[in-house]
C-alpha cells in the first residue's frame, strides 16, 4: 500500500506523503511566492485528458519505466496479487471503518469526488478509521476496486482544503498505478533474503532501489495534491502539520518559516560531513524529508510544467463557457 505519512526507517515497517530554495525576502523572512495561476479560494480547474506522465516526477518516471520494461510484470501483478490484497483489505475496511458516501459524511464524499474529477481519474471508496496516528493510505491499483483510508486524527488536524490535498495525494498513487510496483518490490525484497548465498545482497539492493522509487513516487503525489488545491501553501501546510502539528497548534504554524527550515537544512548539509550524513539519512527513509517535500512543491508550483498545465486547463474552460 502507498501512504502519505512522514519518513520512516527502512528497517521498520513503513506506513503509507536540488535546487536552491527560490524564495523572496519579506518583513517576516523568507516566504512562498504564490504563482500567478494560483486559484486559492476559487473552484479548481479540471485537467481534462490529464495523463499521469503530465505531472510525474522525473525520478518516478525513470524508475517506473525500468519496471514497466519487464514483460508481463504489470499484468501478472494485477491478475494474481491484486485480487487477494483487495479482498483482504476490503473485509478489513468494511469491518473496522466508516465508508464515506453521499449519505454518510457527504462533505468528504463531495471533496473526494471533486479531487478525482480534477485529476481525471475514477473516484475510489473512502473509509474513515479511528486512529490517533495521522495517516492516509491507499491500495492504488487501477482497473481494480481502489480505496483510500484516512485516520480520524488527520481529519481533526487539517482544514477542509488541506484534507482534500491528502485525498488528492492518495488519488495520485491511483492515477500513477503505483500499487503494483510497490507490491512487487516488497515481495521480491522479502523473498530474496531466503535465497542462499547472494540472497541477502540481492534483497538489500532491491530494498535500496525500492525506497529510492518510493521517495520519488511521494513527490509525484504531492504534485497531484497541488493540481487539485492549486495553491502550494495548502500542500506545504499539510506537510508542516504532519511533521510537527497538533490541533491546538494548527492555526499558529507558519508555512513561510517552514520553508526557511529547508534553506537551513541545505546550508547545514553543504559541508562534507553534512553531505555524508544527509545522504546516509536519505538512504534509510521510506519517504522524503518533510522540508524537502515542501521545497520541491514550492519549486514545481512555479515551474513551466505546472503553470502550463493550469493555463491550458483554464483556456479550455474559457472556450467551453
Amino acid at each position: 500500500m502507498a501512504s502519505l505519512l512522514l519518513p520512516s526507517s527502512s528497517s521498520s515497517s513503513s506506513s503509507l506523503w536540488t535546487k536552491p530554495l527560490n524564495v523572496k525576502r519579506s518583513a517576516r523572512g523568507y516566504g512562498v511566492r504564490v504563482p500567478v495561476v494560483c486559484r486559492a479560494g476559487a473552484s479548481p480547474v479540471v485537467f481534462r485528458g490529464l495523463d499521469a506522465d503530465d505531472f510525474r516526477h522525473p525520478l518516478d518516471k525513470q524508475n517506473t519505466s525500468l519496471l514497466s520494461s519487464i514483460p508481463g510484470l504489470n499484468q501478472l501483478g494485477k491478475a494474481l496479487l491484486a485480487p487477494v490484497a483487495e479482498q483482504v483489505m476490503l473485509l478489513e475496511n468494511i469491518g473496522t471503518s466508516v465508508l464515506v458516501a453521499e449519505n454518510q459524511l457527504s462533505d468528504l464524499y463531495q471533496s473526494l469526488a471533486e479531487a478525482a474529477k480534477v485529476l481525471n481519474t475514477e473516484t475510489p471508496d473512502l473509509y474513515i478509521r479511528q486512529n490517533p496516528v495521522p495517516n492516509a493510505y491507499t491500495l492504488a491499483i487501477s482497473g481494480r476496486k481502489p480505496f483510500i483510508v484516512v485516520h480520524t486524527s488527520v481529519v481533526e488536524l487539517l482544514t477542509r482544503k488541506e484534507l482534500q490535498a491528502v485525498l488528492a495525494h492518495e488519488l495520485g498513487h491511483l492515477k500513477c498505478d503505483h500499487g503494483v510496483w510497490l507490491t512487487y518490490a516488497n515481495i521480491l525484497a522479502s523473498g530474496a533474503y531466503n535465497v542462499p548465498g547472494l540472497g541477502g545482497f540481492i534483497a538489500q539492493t532491491l530494498e535500496e532501489q525500492l525506497y529510492r522509487w518510493v521517495r520519488a513516487a511521494e513527490l509525484t503525489c504531492d504534485r497531484a495534491a497541488l493540481l487539485v488545491t492549486q495553491d502550494p501553501k495548502v500542500v506545504m501546510s499539510v506537510l508542516m502539520k504532519l511533521a510537527g502539528g497538533c490541533p491546538s497548534l494548527s492555526d499558529k504554524l507558519n508555512v513561510d518559516a517552514f520553508l526557511e527550515q529547508a534553506r537551513s537544512y541545505d546550508k547545514a548539509a553543504s559541508s562534507p560531513v553534512g553531505w555524508y550524513i544527509r545522504n546516509a539519512q536519505r538512504k534509510q527513509l521510506s519517504h522524503p524529508l518533510p522540508v524537502m517535500r515542501a521545497r520541491e512543491i514550492d519549486e514545481w508550483s512555479r515551474s513551466q510544467g505546472y503553470t502550463s498545465l493550469v493555463k491550458q486547463a483554464i483556456q479550455f474552460e474559457s472556450g467551453q463557457s
